[in-house]
C-alpha cells in the first residue's frame, strides 16, 4: 500500500506546490480576488498579532509559501499529517476568495466558480483524508489507550503479587511464632 499512498500524496499535493510557487513570484494576480478575504481577516490579525503585516500582497504570498512548503512536506512524505491540515487550513481562505459563485450574477461564471468551489472541497476531503491517515499503524486515541490499559493491568498484577507475598509473609510470621526457638 506504500506506493499508492505515495503516489496520492503527491498526486494531491501537486496544485498546492505548483500554484504556491506561481503566487509566491507573482501575488499581484490574485490580489484583487483576495483583497475581501483579507479585508475581513486583517482586524483579527492585527488584534492577535499586532504589528503583523495585514496587507493583501503580503498576506497572498504568506500563504503561498505556506501552501508550497506543506505541499512539499506531504509529497515527500515528512510531517504528512499536519502537513495535509496546514494545507486543508489554507484552502479555505483561497476558496472564498478565489470561486465565490454566491456572489456572480454570470450564469457562465457562476457555473465556472461553482465546479472549481466543488474541486476544492474535494481536495478540502482529501486532505482530511491524508491527515487522518495512520499508514495502517495504530493511531494517537488506540496507543493512548492500549498503553492505559497495559498500566492498568500492570497495576493489577502488582497488587495481586503484594496479596500473595503478604499472605505468604503472614503464613511465615505466624509459622515463625508456633514454632519454639
Amino acid at each position: 500500500m506504500k506506493p499508492v499512498r505515495s503516489l496520492a500524496r503527491v498526486m494531491l499535493s501537486g496544485i498546492f506546490v505548483v500554484s504556491g510557487a506561481r503566487n509566491l513570484q507573482n501575488p499581484g494576480r490574485v490580489v484583487p480576488a483576495a483583497k475581501p478575504v483579507t479585508d475581513r481577516v486583517a482586524p483579527l490579525i492585527e488584534r492577535n498579532w499586532p504589528g503583523a503585516p495585514t496587507d493583501t500582497e503580503t498576506l497572498v504570498r504568506v500563504n503561498a509559501g505556506v501552501q508550497l512548503t506543506a505541499g512539499l512536506l506531504l509529497a515527500s512524505g515528512r510531517l504528512t499529517r499536519p502537513a495535509a491540515l496546514v494545507l486543508a487550513g489554507t484552502l479555505v481562505p483561497t476558496t472564498a476568495a478565489g470561486h465565490p459563485f454566491w456572489n456572480t450574477d454570470d450564469p457562465a461564471a457562476r457555473a465556472q466558480n461553482q465546479i472549481h468551489f466543488l474541486k476544492n472541497l474535494g481536495l478540502f476531503g482529501g486532505l482530511l483524508l491524508a491527515a487522518a491517515d495512520t499508514e495502517g499503524r495504530p493511531g494517537l486515541r488506540w496507543r493512548a489507550g492500549h498503553r492505559i490499559g497495559h498500566s492498568r493491568r500492570s497495576v493489577e498484577r502488582a497488587v495481586r503479587t503484594a496479596r500473595r507475598e503478604a499472605k505468604i509473609a503472614v503464613r511465615s510470621a505466624a509459622t515463625a511464632r508456633r514454632l519454639p526457638g
